[in-house]
């Protein structure tokens, strides 16, 4: 490897912070109680909604959201689509409708805010 350069890839943070996992950044926190875009019934008992979150940019990110709101009671699954650096859609599905604010703490609990729904 000696002799050789490394080459500028050009790349550039559009967000000028990182991400909540990887630098210190400011988030804002939705001023509205949180709400679900969607709550439906799927198969057996279960319930789905899902959740736009702010700020998240890698798998870690993913990680601390699933992590945080997975301990939600009656959580049984969560299901990040990550729009890294944009708005990422979390998928929450629970025995019953889970309590939108409970989510909100998580999501903030993990470093990150809800998109406002205004």
């Amino acid at each position: 490897m000696a002799g050789q350069g490394l080459r500028d890839l050009g790349l550039r943070s559009t967000n000028g912070g990182g991400c909540a996992c990887c630098s210190p950044t400011s988030h804002s926190t939705a001023t509205k109680d949180a709400a679900a875009l969607v709550a439906e019934p799927i198969e057996g008992d279960e319930v789905s909604a899902q959740f736009l979150v702010e700020g998240m940019t890698c798998s870690h990110c993913v990680r601390s959201v699933t992590e945080e709101v997975s301990a939600i009671d009656g959580v049984s699954g969560v299901d990040v689509d990550l729009k890294a650096g944009g708005v990422s859609t979390v998928t929450v599905t629970s025995t019953a409708p889970v309590d939108a604010v409970q989510v909100r703490h998580a999501v903030e609990e993990a470093g990150y805010s809800l998109a406002s729904t205004s």
